[in-house]
């Protein structure tokens, strides 16, 4: 996907409803895009509802869902299929994600639960994506998730995640702090996993802070701030794809607003790094 594709631009950041006080008489500027799940926003009105419909008449918004389950052993769900299509309609949404896991078993389950690296998960996921971009009417990217376990794996990460992206042809929203915190937890290299992505799918990026247990077992919370190492690897994933729209999560333990907005303006920086790298690499070749 190239840059003109892209469905934003810049550096982005999540919004949790903590959040809509203390951003709403904020300027923003550093802010170039926000996203939600939808599934926190849909049918919501009153006060919440116009506080929401103040951001998204501010800003471009993209949306990553929670509960699709889009690789769970339950009917998909399409009447919540058709209310997401609503939702980002009305709210003029530029974008749709979804975690590449499941959720439910005959109810929600409320983790992200990994989904078996197998053969028959990757045909069984991919044709629930088509069916969920046929619905949809619109192209999505299925995340990459963290996860602890990997019970009855035929492949590796990496040959699952490209065998579904190539066979559903949807799109990649490159988690990276999840690539680091996989790196750590199952022992592979977080740059060669990074480098083995297919870029051209790439719709945009997340990074996020965890909690380290121990020094082989660190938990994708969005709690914290980001460290260095991540923030190392999301330059090497510019380095190696170029610059993407990029988003901080942080779920809960949020910091004050400028601590936040120190954090977006380090993607900003790290952008700026790159595109200014290709930029002079094109003067160069034209002089």
């Amino acid at each position: 996907m190239s840059s003109g594709n892209y469905p934003v631009q810049g550096a982005g950041l999540g919004l949790r409803r903590a959040l809509l006080g203390p951003l709403r008489t904020h300027e923003l500027e550093d802010v170039d895009f926000m996203e939600v799940a939808p599934e926190n926003w849909i049918n919501v009105g009153g006060r919440l509802g116009r506080s929401f419909r103040e951001f998204t008449d501010r800003l471009p918004f993209v949306c990553h869902g929670l509960s699709l389950s889009i690789g769970g052993p339950s009917s998909l769900d399409e009447t919540f299929l058709h209310r997401i299509r609503q939702f980002l309609d009305q709210h003029q949404i530029r974008y749709y994600s979804e975690h590449l896991s499941y959720c439910t078993d005959d109810g929600h389950l409320y983790d992200l639960m990994p989904i078996p690296f197998t053969g028959e998960a990757v045909r069984y996921v991919a044709e629930r994506i088509r069916r969920t971009q046929d619905i949809l009417k619109r192209r999505i990217a299925v995340e990459n998730v963290s996860y602890y376990a990997s019970p009855g794996s035929e492949l590796s990460e990496i040959e699952f995640i490209n065998a579904v992206l190539d066979e559903a042809d949807c799109d990649l929203l490159l988690d990276v702090n999840n690539i680091y915190v996989n790196s750590i937890n199952h022992r592979y290299d977080a740059v060669e996993f990074l480098q083995s992505l297919p870029g051209h799918r790439l719709a945009y990026g997340h990074i996020a802070g965890h909690y380290k247990e121990a020094e082989d077992l660190v938990v994708d919370t969005h709690g914290a701030e980001v460290i260095a190492s991540v923030w190392d690897l999301l330059d090497k994933a510019y380095e190696t794809f170029g610059v993407f729209p990029t988003l901080l999560e942080r779920d809960f333990n949020i910091p004050p607003v400028e601590e936040l907005m120190a954090e977006v303006r380090h993607i900003t920086e790290l952008q700026h790094k790159w595109q200014n790298h290709v930029d002079a690499s094109e003067s160069r070749k034209q002089a």
